[in-house]
Parts: C-alpha cells; structure tokens; sequence
C-alpha cells in the first residue's frame, strides 16, 4: 500500500490538485474531506493531477466524480492530467474518459483552459 500525498496549488486556471499513491476506500476520505475547503470562482477550472496514483479502486472513482460535482456545483470545470496507464484503462473501461476531460501532463491542461468570456 502506497500512502496517499495531496498537494494544492493555485494557478491561473485555478487550483491544482496533486495526487499521489494509492487512491482506494483507506485513503479515499482525506480527499472527501478536502473538497468543501476547496476554494473555486465560477468559470475556474479544479485540475486534478494523478500522476503519482499508483492504484484507484471504486472508492477513489467515487471520489473523483465527488470532486467533479464539488467544481460544478461552482461554476467551475474539471479536469484530470498525468493519468497514468494502468489507471487510465479502468477510467476507460467504467466510462470515465467520457465524463473528464484528460490531459497528458498538468502544463497541457493549464495551457488548454481558457477563462471566460467576460
């Protein structure tokens, strides 16, 4: 078992979010009990970086699309970089390529956003 990390940062899209380790039912909560301190403006985007996930069971799924609706119900956007492969085929195989976009390192999806129009 991996022990999970969390770092977050601020950027101009908004806030970073990075994840590291095992994403499963014994570490799932800490991010639970992140989100609501998460502080996001409408039209910011949460990027969630999972490059360092080494394992994400249901529970860690659950958790994502906790975060999801945690950025919506804002007015923000979400969206995941660095997925790694291992992870990315069960994203893929429960449909979640389909409900977040995905970028393949965290400057792409800083460099992807872009702010609202005023």
């Amino acid at each position: 078992m991996n022990q999970l990390t969390i770092r977050t940062r601020k950027a101009p899209c908004g806030l970073v979010v990075e994840v590291a380790g095992d994403l499963d039912h014994h570490s799932a909560p800490e991010i639970r009990t992140l989100l609501p301190t998460l502080v996001l403006d409408e039209g910011q985007q949460l990027l969630l970086d999972l490059g360092g996930i080494t394992f994400c069971d249901s529970s860690g799924i659950t958790v994502l699309l906790a975060a999801r609706n945690h950025a919506l119900t804002r007015g923000a956007t979400i969206a995941l970089a660095a997925v790694p492969d291992r992870v990315s085929r069960i994203f893929r195989i429960v449909g979640l390529d389909q409900v977040f976009p995905v970028h393949p390192t965290s400057q792409a999806a800083e460099a992807a956003w872009a702010p609202p129009a005023a």
